[in-house]
């Protein structure tokens, strides 16, 4: 794809508006607006077809996003409030169980101390947490990382230690049989560190700092850093197999395309010693369908009503080459107008009905295309009067489209579509395509106006 403009020069980004010719000439809007045609090869100019780029990369942007760490800030609020209601049950639970016993103790009291215990836990949990997010424990480093982690769990009691030895219930005084802070004397009035009962504090707390508290930290962090490992290894499983689908589904497609056009070059070629003008006509309509082609380049889907419309201008190329060896008729149930269908579903197997069914016949050759609704199955048949599997040519119904058309059903839906091939013995053949009904639209139950022939509305 060209990035820029052949006659200005300006620079056209793949999501930008932008016109090419057969020889893939570029141009911007500007300069074709001014002239319709390809200044180069003469050729008329086409939109080019935009890529979905940037949705592309928004859309893996945000599932990247979705998987980073949450900021600090939130993780301590989540703490906070864990922490707060480990407090307030533990209150209780304390409160309750000295009321069963002879040393009674206010609620106000045990919920004070344990808020000294607990809450002191809030500042220190987001450091915890972000530590063993940042020094995961691994089976190739756990012996190294785990000294480290013994020295982690070792401050993590330091510090909590010192901050609880701030509040005013951090050292219990039997003297005064009340709690005092480790650096102020509420009876005293004296300002000072109070080591020893620093130390007898951190005694009484370095094990279950440790286990208790940085341990069960370290191991929630560790069980949401795999959780998000696994969701993003999902993620880009599901994109890898998403990816190469669509990489299959366009090497499919792209198989169609040469092959369609073959044929109908074949069709034209034809009548261009017999029948100049028609064979003009021909190759109008070719230009149709190419240029139909070509804006829906890098597309799969599209709706009954889209592939109708394509299906039509390439049965009156045929009909244009056969004349009156060749009617069509048309029997669409109007519900089904704006299903989903993957994109040159029909053409193929029309094709396989014209090559080998309609050319072989002298006169008389009728193809009918029909869809309607079968238990939330949208059906598609196609169906000829030609000779059938008896007929002369072997590969009636083992052709190259009709077997790149079952793998692209087969890679789009899975083992929830089929291909029935029916071949009475008295002649006729029949192709029924089942897939499932899918729509993004609202049904319209006005008639294709642009689809030729005998065409009915199913009720």
């Amino acid at each position: 794809m060209k990035n820029s403009c052949e006659n200005c020069g300006v620079a056209l980004s793949p999501e930008s508006e932008a016109y090419i010719c057969s020889y893939e000439c570029t141009f911007c809007a500007a300069c074709y607006s001014r002239r319709k045609n390809c200044p180069n090869r003469g050729g008329e100019l086409l939109r080019r077809p935009r890529r979905n780029k940037a949705a592309e990369e928004k859309k893996i942007l945000a599932l990247a996003s979705s998987a980073e760490v949450p900021p600090l800030w939130k993780i301590g609020a989540i703490s906070a409030g864990l922490w707060l209601v480990v407090a307030l049950a533990g209150s209780f639970t304390v409160w309750q169980l000295y009321r069963s016993s002879d040393l009674a103790m206010r609620f106000s009291t045990t919920l004070k101390l344990e808020l000294s215990q607990l809450l002191t836990y809030v500042p220190l949990t987001p450091f915890a947490y972000a530590f063993a997010l940042r020094y995961p424990l691994r089976t190739d480093n756990w012996r190294r990382r785990s000294l480290v982690y013994l020295a982690a769990g070792v401050l993590f009691c330091l510090v909590h230690v010192a901050l609880r030895g701030l509040t005013p219930f951090a050292i219990y005084e039997p003297k005064y049989h009340d709690w005092i802070s480790a650096i102020w004397n509420p009876h005293t009035r004296i300002l000072g560190i109070q080591w020893a009962g620093l130390r007898k504090l951190l005694l009484n707390n370095i094990v279950d700092d440790i286990t208790g508290t940085f341990v069960p930290i370290v191991l929630i962090a560790h069980a949401i850093s795999y959780y998000r490992q696994f969701q993003d290894r999902e993620i880009r499983a599901t994109q890898l197999e998403a990816q190469l689908a669509k990489s299959h589904l366009q090497s499919l497609k792209s198989q169609l395309q040469p092959h369609f056009l073959f044929n109908t070059m074949h069709s034209v070629s034809a009548l261009m010693l017999t029948d100049v003008q028609a064979a003009d006509r021909m190759i109008t309509r070719l230009a149709d369908l190419l240029r139909m082609n070509l804006e829906s380049a890098g597309t799969q889907i599209t709706t009954l009503r889209g592939e109708l419309e394509f299906v039509n201008c390439y049965l009156e190329i045929e009909q244009i080459r056969f004349e009156e060896r060749l009617s069509v008729s048309f029997d669409i149930a109007p519900e089904t107008l704006d299903a989903q269908v993957p994109l040159m579903l029909l053409q193929p197997v029309v094709d396989n009905a014209v090559k080998h069914g309609i050319s072989h016949m002298l006169s008389g050759g009728k193809i009918r295309i029909s869809s309607y609704l079968e238990d939330r199955d949208l059906k598609l048949e196609v169906r000829d009067n030609g000779p059938g599997f008896g007929s002369s040519d072997g590969n009636r119904g083992c052709g190259l489209g009709l077997k790149v058309t079952r793998e692209r059903l087969e890679t789009l839906y899975g083992t929830n579509q089929a291909i029935e091939l029916e071949s009475p013995p008295d002649g006729g053949f029949t192709v029924l395509v089942t897939i499932p009904f899918r729509t993004d639209a609202e049904t319209d139950r006005q008639i294709l106006s642009s689809v030729g022939g005998e065409f009915s509305l199913k009720s």
